[in-house]
């Protein structure tokens, strides 16, 4: 499979106001808006997009009208001490307070409007006990039986 692009579709009753969430604290722009879609692309790398759908929209399958559930979404930044100060002081709850993890994590958990949880990570050494869950590009480490 050739992919030319790959994003998540959050579905939910809501779309202006999480597209608007996304706009206000996460610095996406539209690059198209419907009362029942609208896609989103970061501004400071057009790469990473988010699109926000209602999920009872007839081009969803029926079995699938159902609004998000369990989603994780990971944002990997520079400077995660900035980004939690601002979105602090921007009045966002914190779901996990900014915290360093051994695995190699220094990160926070806020949410948006539909309850999707949003990670925002600086990627960190991790402590001796998680040196060799890391797999080096090209290593090939099998981890099952054959």
């Amino acid at each position: 499979m050739n992919l030319s692009s790959f994003y998540p579709v959050i579905g939910t009753a809501e779309v202006a106001r999480t597209a608007d969430f996304y706009r206000t604290y996460f610095r996406f722009e539209t690059t198209f808006e419907a009362d029942w879609y609208a896609s989103l692309r970061l501004s400071s790398n057009p790469e990473f997009e988010l699109a926000i759908l209602d999920y009872n929209h007839p081009s969803v399958p029926p079995d699938g009208r159902k609004p998000i559930r369990g989603l994780i979404l990971n944002f990997e930044v520079d400077d995660v001490d900035a980004e939690y100060h601002r979105l602090v002081a921007a009045g966002l709850p914190m779901d996990l307070e900014l915290r360093d993890e051994d695995w190699g994590q220094r990160h926070f958990i806020t949410h948006d409007p539909n309850g999707v949880l949003i990670d925002v990570i600086r990627v960190q050494e991790a402590s001796a006990e998680y040196q060799d869950s890391y797999i080096v590009p090209g290593d090939v480490r099998m981890s099952h039986e054959q």
